[in-house]
């Protein structure tokens, strides 16, 4: 409770550690977790520091250990996870861990290799197979037809003379590259060469990315040795692969068959070497986990020595860190153990430093608190040790959601998804889902649960599921001759318009809880359920305002700043309720005062309600309007009076706010100046030497006192803005019950309304198409526009009465991250 309520409190301590021992000191911090340690270095390059060999080191294992893991992932294992959490290991274990990564590394990229090379070898061989294989045809052709077309289409014989002997160029090429190759042997040969082709059906797997790729196997008859250099070279320049292919039958077959027995060795050989790879990559997968912690915790562990001081005689490492003070048990628990390990005989010492550095912010949050403490955190770290308001926004932010998002079926939904999370949080987080949008509701999913919770909650006060109404306890209005209101009654109505004044048609007994549900289809249930959200809304806003300002008073206290709670916070306080604390007494004494009945008089009549916000206008411009009919002028004795009053002491704060604190603060700066030079005349009187001024900057009157009119116009001007930005909660409410209604008769209603066979069919298809826009548009939209809306009136309205968030988070050193597998850097 103290820690979410106000952070930790911390200490600047310097530890003093030796040599031998400083690493395992470090480690046993870093596996507590609750120790942030300053840079002592800042001006060092890092390629400078004492320990940036050992760094590089534990980088390059990262490197080999990634490379293991791709070729893992590659071919398809699992790597274990025993949920162990091994020791970082000591630094003579780093030259074993290097020796079995550099072994592990070599020895699968041979293997790597020789693969490769067997398959480009399979590869040239299954190419040559199809080209001996589907080249035969074209041979048989020209054997066995010497006037064939592959005669007829090149250059004719000459006359006297022999057939024509043809040369030919055969290969493979891949699939696409064929329509360009063929253009362009067209276009340089001039026609005179002929080209046939034939697909490989089958895919081929490339050696280097390991892809199928579709090959077509060609063979270019050509007459002349001028045509078969040119060939030769558009084959090269096309990276087309050419096969020799001899003439007669037989070669043709012999040189077939010993493709095929090389094909079948180089078969086994692969399967062999991809077995040896696979037992490598499985053996290395079962300790894969381990390694990369150990890499990992070994390397933070670096990184924070390099942060540390070497004294003058190198033996001893010093250190400054932030620690909260009610852990310094378990650190000199965690320095003592690290010492042992390391067997060293020299105890490490730690001191708590006085400083004037402000300490960094440190919130102890669990599974629970923690969405909450992110969304203030996003908005800014809390100053150190003023009051963190992520202890009342797990009640206000679902709370002031749930009122613009009040809806009990589209909560429904909400509150399954959530439910489920937080019912399979251990599965989900061992599964190690990713996804940015995944992440984001999983770590929010208590605050999700809570939304819906209490969106169920003013979904029933407002009476809305799915844009319908549900009858409990019976209407409190009479339709016809019926105590209940029924569908067959409103149709005999017609349009309903609801009066209280009418006693025959009211009982005068409000529905138990929430709204009568009758109101869900009169003729003015939104100019109704407008007026009292948009009330609602305003009271809400001012309550939660006023709890800021409250909150503010914490702060002073604790921090002493007594003059601030009579220069600030009272003036505060009597401004917002004087004005706008009114205006909801007003609101309430309207509801209390004016109705229908016989216990109201003529003046009290629902007639004779005034309107808040005219009233409160006139107020503050003091004007007086007219009542009408025999109506009174004010709703109560002396109001004018009051309103006149309060209005004063209102307008009276504004200087309080203004003029004194900047005089104090001038008051206050001369009075530390004047100690320091009396306690300075002090040491130089009794010979002790001189001390060391504390640093203060020059105060400029000038610049405080626009400051601070700033502040008081902005809280001034703010006090209305903010409470009209609290009429949202109103806009949004009204937004998201329109527009559940119109989805519900656009859509849902023309399906109910089917009456035949196909009508039926047709539900279950506008069902879906219904569900479907549910989920996106109104559950899903909406709630991110709630949710917008809500992280608003917190970060502006609320939190800018008592939050400044000028501070920075505690950092420590910490191996949880590196255990469950994070990409976080730590140290």
């Amino acid at each position: 409770m103290g820690s979410i309520f106000r952070s930790e409190e911390m200490a600047l301590c310097q530890l003093f550690l030796s040599s031998e021992a400083a690493y395992n000191c470090v480690s046993e911090i870093g596996e507590v977790g609750l120790v942030q340690f300053r840079d002592l270095n800042p001006d060092v390059n890092a390629f400078q520091r004492k320990f940036v060999h050992e760094v590089r080191r534990c980088d390059e294992m990262d490197r080999k250990l990634r490379y293991l893991e791709k070729e893992i992932l590659k071919d398809k294992l699992q790597i274990i996870d025993t949920g162990e959490n091994p020791a970082a290991p000591q630094p003579r274990e780093m030259i074993d861990l290097e020796a079995t990564f550099e072994k592990l590394e070599n020895e699968l990229r041979e293997v790597n290799a020789n693969a490769e090379t067997l398959k480009k070898n399979s590869l040239e061989l299954t190419e040559l197979k199809h080209v001996l294989a589907t080249t035969q045809l074209f041979f048989q052709e020209r054997d066995s037809e010497p006037n064939s077309s592959i005669t007829q289409n090149l250059l004719p014989a000459e006359e006297g003379k022999g057939p024509v002997q043809l040369g030919f160029v055969c290969g493979v090429t891949n699939r696409e590259r064929m329509p360009m190759f063929e253009r362009m042997l067209w276009r340089v040969c001039r026609g005179n060469v002929f080209v046939r082709q034939s697909e490989v059906q089958q895919p081929l797997e490339d050696p280097v990315t390991g892809e199928e790729v579709f090959k077509t196997v060609f063979i270019i008859f050509f007459q002349g040795e001028q045509l078969k250099t040119k060939v030769k070279k558009i084959c090269e320049g096309c990276r087309t692969t050419m096969y020799p292919c001899p003439e007669s039958a037989q070669e043709r077959k012999e040189m077939g068959q010993g493709v095929e027995g090389r094909l079948a060795d180089l078969r086994t050989v692969l399967n062999q070497t991809t077995d040896h790879r696979h037992r490598v990559l499985a053996a290395a997968a079962k300790h894969l986990r381990t390694w990369f912690i150990k890499v990992k915790k070994m390397k933070a562990i670096y990184h924070t020595l390099n942060m540390l001081n070497l004294d003058v005689t190198n033996k001893c490492l010093i250190a400054e860190c932030w620690i909260p003070t009610v852990d310094m048990g378990s650190i000199r628990a965690a320095l003592r153990k690290g010492t042992e390990r390391a067997g060293s005989s020299v105890e490490p010492i730690i001191n708590q430093m006085h400083t004037h550095m402000m300490p960094p912010t440190f919130h102890r949050t669990n599974k629970f608190t923690i969405g909450f403490q992110n969304l203030i955190d996003s908005y800014g770290i809390a100053t150190y040790r003023e009051v963190n308001p992520a202890l009342y926004t797990t009640t206000t932010f679902p709370f002031l959601f749930a009122v613009m998002f009040g809806d009990a079926g589209h909560a429904m939904i909400m509150l399954l998804f959530s439910g489920w999370m937080v019912l399979r949080e251990r599965q989900l987080i061992a599964s190690k889902m990713s996804g940015e949008i995944w992440n984001i509701f999983f770590s929010g999913r208590y605050i999700l649960l809570l939304m819906s919770l209490f969106s169920i909650y003013t979904g029933i006060i407002y009476n809305d599921i799915f844009s319908k109404s549900f009858n409990i306890f019976g209407s409190s209005w009479h339709i016809g001759d019926n105590a209940n209101a029924t569908e067959a009654n409103l149709q005999a109505w017609g349009e309903l318009t609801l009066d209280p004044y009418y006693r025959d048609l009211y009982s005068g007994k409000p529905y138990p809880v929430g709204f009568d549900p009758i109101w869900q289809i009169a003729v003015n249930k939104i100019a109704f359920q407008n007026s009292y959200k948009m009330k609602i809304s305003i009271i809400i806003g001012v309550f939660h305002m006023i709890f800021g300002i409250m909150v503010s008073l914490a702060n002073h206290l604790f921090f002493r700043r007594y003059w601030n709670i009579v220069c600030e916070f009272i003036p505060q306080m009597v401004f917002l309720v004087s004005l706008f604390g009114y205006l909801c007494f007003m609101v309430f004494f309207k509801w209390v005062s004016f109705g229908c009945g016989e216990e109201f008089d003529a003046q009290h009549n629902s007639d004779c309600a005034p309107s808040v916000l005219i009233y409160f206008i006139n107020m503050v411009l003091l004007k007086k309007d007219e009542p009408p009919g025999d109506c009174d002028a004010f709703m109560y004795n002396g109001q004018f009076i009051v309103q006149l009053i309060l209005l004063v002491i209102a307008l009276l704060c504004v200087p309080i706010l203004l003029i004194p604190k900047p005089f104090i603060a001038r008051y206050q700066y001369y009075q530390r100046m004047r100690r320091q030079a009396v306690s300075q005349q002090l040491l130089e009187t009794q010979g002790a030497g001189t001390s060391v001024p504390v640093h203060e900057e020059e105060f400029e009157f000038s610049e405080v006192f626009i400051e601070q009119a700033i502040h008081t116009i902005e809280f001034v001007l703010g006090c209305v803005s903010h409470t009209a930005s609290y009429l949202r909660l109103w806009a949004l409410s009204l937004a998201h019950g329109q527009l559940s209604e119109v989805l519900w008769n656009m859509v849902m209603k023309i399906g109910l309304q089917q009456g035949s066979t196909v009508g039926c069919v047709m539900l279950y298809v506008i069902f879906s198409f219904w569900a479907v826009l549910t989920v996106s548009i109104l559950v899903l939209m909406e709630g991110l526009s709630a949710f917008l809306h809500t992280l608003r009136l917190h970060w502006v309205e609320f939190q800018s009465k008592f939050y400044k968030g000028e501070g920075y988070a505690f950092a420590p050193l910490t191996f949880k991250h590196i255990i469950n597998g994070d990409d976080e850097e730590t140290g």
